[in-house]
């Protein structure tokens, strides 16, 4: 009996000398019980540790945003200012051998490998582009440059987005300048698209006239001009008003009186 009351003793003394740690969805932990890490990936639960010994390490797995503001440079040796979000995961595999190679503080790594991939893609565009359509071209290399180191790490780069631009105030109104020229050139070039449309279209009604006015010429024999005259004096004639019709003495005539 006195056995059986010690081990109750023992049993409520380790329940309350322990603890309980949950993770939460969109994260992982592994535990680290006396300076060592477990290979054992924890996913989303409830799970006991002896808090004296054992330490449950979280990281998130789920997309986050990590926000950079950053100088870059470009290829015409410029310095254009930039606020960048990096979109980040961790590849939850991997999470032991991140925490023993860079700890937690991983963020710090992301950052320097952003700076240097930044440095070394943005030197190879006019700053111009970085506020053009080429854009979307320079993010998407980023982001390739970066995951060359960071995947093996454990780290995968989703996007790199360039949110704002902020150009030097000269290259601003250049640029503004040039685009403005541009439009003036395209506005231009449709005015003249448009009277040479014009042109075409006069010259081809032009040219259907003549050759409608040829075929006619054409069709006129001295008999049908005859019958046509024929046709029109007896159209005249139904008329009951007074008419006198003189000829030039070929084409038949009729000349009529009051009734």
């Amino acid at each position: 009996m006195k056995n059986l009351s010690k081990i109750l003793v023992a049993l409520t003394l380790a329940g309350s000398i322990s603890s309980c740690v949950v993770v939460r969805p969109g994260e992982v932990g592994v535990k680290r019980r006396l300076g060592q890490l477990s290979e054992r990936v924890y996913e989303q639960g409830a799970y006991p540790i002896f808090p004296f010994t054992t330490v449950m390490l979280k990281t998130p797995t789920r997309t986050v945003n990590m926000e950079v503001n950053l100088n870059l440079p470009s290829k015409e040796g410029l310095n254009i200012n930039s606020d960048i979000s990096i979109l980040y995961r961790i590849q939850k595999e991997k999470v032991p051998e991140l925490i023993e190679t860079l700890g937690n503080r991983y963020e710090t790594i992301i950052s320097s490998v952003f700076r240097s991939a930044a440095a070394d893609v943005c030197a190879q565009y006019m700053a111009k582009d970085m506020h053009s359509g080429k854009r979307s071209e320079i993010e998407t290399t980023i982001a390739a440059k970066m995951n060359e180191h960071l995947t093996e790490r454990g780290i995968a780069i989703e996007a790199v987005l360039m949110k704002s631009i902020q150009l030097p105030p000269g290259l601003y109104n250049s640029i503004e300048s040039r685009m403005a020229a541009e439009q003036e050139v395209m506005r231009m070039q449709f005015l003249l698209e448009a009277e040479k449309l014009e042109a075409q279209r006069k010259v081809i009604e032009a040219e259907g006239d003549r050759d409608a006015q040829l075929i006619l010429s054409q069709g006129l024999t001295p008999s049908i001009i005859q019958l046509r005259s024929i046709e029109a004096f007896l159209k005249l004639a139904e008329s009951p008003n007074s008419k006198v019709i003189i000829t030039e003495g070929e084409a038949p005539f009729l000349i009529e009186g009051e009734k």
